[in-house]
């Protein structure tokens, strides 16, 4: 991955980084979803499932917001480095000689 550009990379990090965000939310919903079973009453276990529900809209939003994100800094990235390479050269600007003025010593 040395010669990968880092546009690839930002792309790949936030596939990763979405795939255990929605893990975790996963994880979580089930959590919830176990004590819905394990509610005595119903008010409780609707509260259980309501909450389960919650978190996998929550976890998916945070999830799309991520790669959201993630996919417009690529795309900025590779667009910069796109105009970059389309610019031309800068030119160094030409060094300037500076002349000393010598002081004529008088005696």
């Amino acid at each position: 991955m040395a010669e990968a550009d880092l546009d690839v990379v930002i792309r790949q990090l936030a596939k990763q980084q979405n795939k255990s965000l929605i893990a975790a939310a996963k994880k979580r919903r089930d959590q919830y979803a176990a004590r819905a079973a394990k509610a005595k009453d119903k008010e409780a276990r609707d509260r259980f499932r309501l909450m389960a529900k919650s978190t996998m809209l929550h976890g998916a939003a945070a999830a799309k917001r991520l790669q959201n994100s993630a996919e417009n800094t690529a795309d900025s990235y590779a667009r910069a480095i796109k105009n970059a390479a389309e610019q031309p050269p800068a030119k160094m600007p030409a060094k300037k000689v500076v002349k000393k003025a010598v002081k004529k010593k008088e005696a």
